[in-house]
C-alpha cells in the first residue's frame, strides 16, 4: 500500500514567529560573517591570517599580548588612544544629553515661543552631509583655538547629535499628561523642581536611549576625529586604527586584534540598555 506523500506548509500557512526566524537566521550569519574574520585574524599567527580556512591551524592569543603591552610601532599609545575615545564618547554623550534634555522640556513641556520653528530648523542641518560640514567646523575651531583639543570632537559631536536627540525627546515629552505638570505646579513645586522631580523620572527610559545614542555616535566617530585631532596621544581609536593601513606591510592581524577589541564597549553598552534603546527611540514616533 502506498503511502501518501505529506504536503508541505505554504509559506500563508507558516506562522508569523516560524516567517520571522526564516528570515531572521540567514540576516543574522550574514551580519556576523565580518565579526568571525575579525576573530579569525586576532586569533592566527600573522603567517596564517590569510590562509582563507575556517579556522585557523594554530591558533594563539599572542595578538592580544601584543596589543595589551603595546608592542608594536602602531600600537605605541594605544590605551592613551582607548581612554581619549572612552573620554570624548561620554563627555559628548552627557553634554547631548543635557542640552536635548533642556531643550526638549522648554519645547514640549513649557510651550516656549518659536521652540518647534527652532527644532525644525536643527533638524534641517541633516539635509547637508556630514562631510560638507567638515571645513566649517576645522575653520570654526581653529578660530577658537580648539584644534588638537579634545572639546573640538566633543563639541562637533555634540552639534551632530543635538538635533535629533531634542526631536526624539520633545516627542517622547508630549506622551507625557500634562495633568501631572499641572498638579506638581498646585502643590508649589517650581519649574526646576517640575524639571528635577517629574519631567526626568518619566523620560528616563528615553534619556538613557539618546545618551547610548549619542556615545555611541561619538565612540564610532572617525571624519571629524581625523580633521579635529593629529597627535598621537590626543587622537582617537578610530584614527589610530587608520594609521595601520599607512604601512606597505600592514600588520592586519593586530589591526583586526585592536578593532576586535574596540568593538566590545559598544557591544556591552547596546546590550546593556537594548530595551531602553528600542523603547526610548521609538517612544512618540507614532501618535495615539
Amino acid at each position: 500500500m502506498k503511502l501518501p506523500t505529506p504536503k508541505l506548509p505554504t509559506w500563508r500557512e507558516v506562522g508569523v514567529e516560524a516567517r520571522l526566524l526564516l528570515i531572521g537566521i540567514p540576516v543574522f550569519l550574514w551580519t556576523m560573517i565580518p565579526i568571525y574574520h575579525m576573530f579569525l585574524f586576532a586569533i592566527s599567527p600573522k603567517e596564517d591570517a590569510f590562509s582563507g580556512k575556517l579556522w585557523p591551524a594554530h591558533p594563539t592569543l599572542n595578538n592580544f599580548r601584543i596589543v595589551f603591552h603595546q608592542e608594536h610601532y602602531f600600537l605605541r599609545d594605544f590605551w592613551i588612544q582607548f581612554w581619549n575615545s572612552i573620554v570624548i564618547a561620554l563627555a559628548a554623550g552627557a553634554l547631548t544629553l543635557l542640552i536635548a534634555t533642556a531643550a526638549a522640556f522648554a519645547i514640549s513641556r513649557l510651550k516656549v515661543p518659536g521652540g518647534r520653528w527652532v527644532m525644525n530648523l536643527a533638524l534641517f542641518t541633516y539635509f547637508i552631509p556630514a562631510a560638507f560640514l567638515a571645513v566649517p567646523m576645522y575653520r570654526t575651531m581653529g578660530n577658537y583655538g580648539l584644534l588638537n583639543n579634545h572639546w573640538s570632537l566633543i563639541l562637533a559631536m555634540v552639534t551632530i547629535a543635538s538635533p535629533y536627540a531634542i526631536w526624539v525627546l520633545k516627542q517622547a515629552s508630549d506622551k507625557l499628561p500634562v495633568e501631572l505638570d499641572e498638579a506638581a505646579v498646585m502643590d508649589g513645586a517650581t519649574i526646576p523642581q517640575l524639571f528635577r522631580l517629574v519631567y526626568v523620572p518619566l523620560m528616563m527610559p528615553s534619556l538613557v536611549a539618546i545618551g547610548t545614542y549619542a556615545i555611541l555616535l561619538a565612540w564610532n566617530e572617525y571624519l571629524y576625529a581625523f580633521l579635529l585631532l593629529s597627535k598621537d596621544t590626543e587622537i582617537t581609536l578610530p584614527v589610530a586604527l587608520g594609521n595601520f593601513l599607512a604601512a606597505d606591510d600592514s600588520p592586519w592581524e593586530l589591526l583586526m586584534t585592536t578593532g576586535f577589541i574596540y568593538a566590545l564597549p559598544p557591544a556591552a553598552i547596546y546590550y546593556a540598555f537594548k530595551r531602553y534603546m528600542v523603547g526610548g527611540l521609538t517612544a512618540g514616533a507614532v501618535k495615539s
